[in-house]
């Protein structure tokens, strides 16, 4: 039970960064520099972070099994749900705004080649378990885009009958699209923005950097 409250509180506090970074989105403010502003409050807030949707083993997994336990004991898990649901359009909603930039500079989603940096789970490992790469992968393909990725930890994939292999970064230059899913460490994201044509930035990986050619989550 320690475990799944761990695990809960974690994701029921990233489904709330997720929501924050939906309402902000519409509202045309930047939510890194909205937590990044609350987090210097000394007290009574712990920063946690939006991003393109859960992944590994824990996370995705343990609360869902908490809340399958207690309707066994007649309880509804009312904010895990809740939670699950909005972590769940995480990837959808990266898709849109892939879509969304692509239309701003007149191309469309169907065979626009999209590159997709990092598709591990969380960044500096090799884990696809839950990756939600994965599903941002998948949405992208069944509305017709051209992939490639470039993850130094994941040499190969295959998805819904697609087989891919990991690209050098120096892949992404030639893409309509690229899209930061998963934030490693070993990326030169400067060469990256130097290079690539269109960026949509779901980790905040390029906070450092300012171009019209960014677009972020």
């Amino acid at each position: 039970m320690v475990k799944l409250l761990e695990n809960t509180y974690r994701m029921i506090n990233i489904g709330l960064a997720n929501e924050i970074a939906l309402m902000c989105d519409r509202m045309g403010i930047n939510v890194w520099e909205v937590i990044e502003a609350a987090a210097t409050k000394p007290f009574g807030f712990m920063p946690f972070y939006p991003g393109p949707g859960l992944g590994g083993h824990c996370i995705p997994i343990d609360p869902f099994y908490l809340s399958w336990k207690t309707k066994q004991a007649g309880i509804e898990a009312r904010f895990i749900e809740l939670a699950g649901y909005i972590n769940g359009q995480m990837p959808q909603f990266v898709v849109e705004k892939v879509q969304n930039a692509l239309n701003l500079v007149g191309k469309p989603l169907m065979r626009s080649r999209v590159h997709v940096m990092g598709v591990a789970y969380k960044r500096d490992i090799d884990d696809l378990r839950e990756s939600p790469a994965l599903d941002v992968m998948l949405l992208l393909k069944r509305r017709g885009a051209v992939l490639s990725y470039t993850d130094p930890f994941v040499p190969s994939l295959k998805l819904e009958g697609l087989e891919l292999n990991s690209q050098p970064q120096d892949a992404a230059a030639s893409a309509d699209c690229v899209v930061i899913v998963t934030d490693h460490s070993a990326f030169d994201y400067q060469q990256l923005v130097a290079r690539a044509i269109l960026i949509v930035d779901s980790r905040n990986a390029l906070k450092a950097f300012q171009s019209d050619k960014i677009v972020r989550l």
